[in-house]
C-alpha cells in the first residue's frame, strides 16, 4: 500500500537523484514529464474533467490586481504604569 507520504518521499528522492546526476535543467524538465503524464493518465481515467478546468480558470479571472493595503487606524498611547 503506497501513501502519500511514501510516495512523496521517493518522487523527492528521484528528483535529488537526477540533480546530482544530470543538473538542475534535466531534474526538472523530469519533473514537468512526470506531470503530463500523471495528468494525460488522469485524463484517460476520466478524474481530471477538462471543462471543468476551463471553468475554474476562467472564474478566477486570469490576474488580479492586488487590493489596497487599508490603513491602520491610530491607537493612543498607553500611559506608562510607572508609579
Amino acid at each position: 500500500m503506497t501513501t502519500s507520504k511514501l510516495l512523496a518521499a521517493l518522487l523527492g528522492f528521484a528528483f535529488v537523484a537526477a540533480w546530482i546526476g544530470f543538473g538542475l535543467g534535466y531534474a526538472v524538465l523530469c519533473l514537468v514529464g512526470a506531470a503530463a503524464c500523471y495528468a494525460g493518465a488522469s485524463y484517460l481515467e476520466g478524474d481530471l474533467d477538462l471543462g471543468e478546468l476551463q471553468g475554474r480558470m476562467a472564474a478566477g479571472g486570469g490576474l488580479r490586481q492586488p487590493a489596497a493595503p487599508v490603513a491602520a487606524s491610530p491607537r493612543p498611547r498607553a500611559r506608562p504604569r510607572v508609579r
